[in-house]
């Protein structure tokens, strides 16, 4: 989810039909009872846009990605795409959204998944399965504090990037576009006969033309031409690299230590 702190109140931005069952389980840890959690979904709206939309109002979340925020790690290179596109949600209410637009011209969520993927910017409910770890996908950038307190999977997030590597890295794939299709989410990634991942979000961009997100195998050689396999289309596919693939390991592994032998 993504944070507003307002005068009064913390506004939580979540993925379309999330609300309910966030506020269900915020309502369930609630210990004082000067807190109240509410569902804004029904009347709030959320327009993004690559700049600050001056008649859209005074809430705006500004997107911290591709940077580095405190207590942060990048794990891709410092020529960041994600540094072309700016990105801010302003939240507005629903019965003054022709107000808030103005005169902007509007685009659809396809134009938006466009730039984020073209950003390597990984979303909530695509990039992300039952097995994720931030390292695999870059997201250490803008979600984790590496230098914080105790917080929930602390010691998974401190050992693989300390000690170890993740087991998978997102990579950017620039798809054949001879098919004029796109494969589903959920497609398998190859190499040669072999399955080493899955398609997490693919779209048409405007200039780069068909373009995805891919979770795969750590060891897989970067220079390697995939083929993306969906039903019975075959996209031809070469990488980018996201996640590199020596990422991690940043403490090394401790040597040196000697076990005492028993005494007596």
């Amino acid at each position: 989810m993504k944070v507003l702190a307002a005068e009064d109140q913390l506004l939580l931005i979540v993925e379309p039909g999330a609300g309910a069952a966030l506020e269900q389980f915020l309502n369930s840890m609630r210990f004082m009872l000067r807190v109240e959690v509410n569902d804004l979904s029904s009347s709030y709206g959320v327009l993004a846009a690559t700049r600050k939309i001056g008649t859209a109002g005074s809430l705006v979340w500004e997107n911290p990605w591709p940077g580095i925020t405190e207590g942060g790690w990048a794990y891709s290179r410092e020529d960041h795409p994600g540094k072309e596109r700016p990105w801010f949600l302003h939240i507005v209410e629903l019965e003054n959204l022709a107000e808030a637009v103005g005169d902007e011209e509007l685009a659809g969520m396809m134009a938006v998944e466009a730039l984020r993927i073209a950003a390597w910017e990984p979303r909530f409910g695509a990039e992300i399965d039952d097995k994720t770890i931030p390292h695999e996908l870059d997201w250490l950038r803008t979600s984790v504090h590496l230098n914080k307190g105790c917080y929930k999977g602390q010691e998974t997030i401190a050992r693989v990037h300390n000690i170890g590597h993740p087991p998978r890295r997102l990579v950017f794939l620039d798809l054949d576009g001879s098919m004029h299709t796109l494969p589903a989410a959920g497609a398998k990634v190859k190499l040669g006969e072999r399955t080493v991942g899955r398609i997490t979000s693919a779209t048409l961009h405007y200039e780069a033309g068909p373009i995805a997100l891919a979770v795969v195998k750590r060891n897989v050689d970067p220079e390697a031409e995939l083929a993306v396999i969906d039903g019975e289309t075959s996209y031809p596919a070469t990488q980018e690299v996201i996640v590199a693939t020596d990422a991690g390991q940043v403490a090394g592994r401790f040597t040196g230590f000697l076990r005492t032998p028993p005494q007596g």
